[in-house]
């Protein structure tokens, strides 16, 4: 496995969202570079962006660039352990999903980055990071819109393949 990062995203991983304003702005928008494109959820929390890898991945940083006044402020990062991570684990297990972290977007409209790879301090059962996954989901459960939509211009996820 390579130590040096890379952006995860590629055309094989598929995306899911949760809702959609309109066609205009889908989740194709992601991901596709453009400053002028965008996602944008429908009203109502909490609104997700789910990821699937083609192989599993190591992540190792996030970053988003949100439409200030649009922003996810609580955004509770998931992902669901691969079979290698843990082979003593329950079918039912490994279909479920993992809390990693929470991040905290701060209401702007520049690009935030936040790492992946410290486990919270306040979580009992420490993880041993980084993980290795090929499923992340970043759930937003709260927005700094009051009626709980999220526009998100730019996704990347960084980190290790393989």
């Amino acid at each position: 496995m390579s130590s040096t990062e890379v952006s995860l995203i590629t055309s094989e991983t598929t995306i899911k969202v949760s809702s959609t304003l309109d066609k205009t702005v889908g989740k194709k928008h992601l991901i596709d570079g453009s400053p002028e494109t965008c996602w944008t959820s429908q009203q109502g929390l909490p609104q997700w962006i789910s990821l699937t890898f083609p192989s599993s991945i190591t992540p190792t940083r996030v970053s988003l660039t949100f439409q200030g006044g649009f922003v996810g402020r609580k955004c509770a990062v998931y992902y669901k352990p691969s079979a290698s991570e843990d082979q003593t684990a329950s079918i039912e297990k490994e279909s479920s999903w993992v809390l990693l972290t929470t991040i905290y977007p701060e209401d702007v409209n520049r690009k935030q980055s936040f790492s992946l790879t410290s486990a919270s301090s306040s979580n009992e059962e420490k993880k041993d990071l980084p993980i290795r996954t090929s499923q992340i989901k970043l759930t937003f459960e709260e927005s700094s819109d009051f009626f709980g939509r999220i526009t998100v211009y730019d996704l990347s996820l960084e980190g290790l393949e393989g």
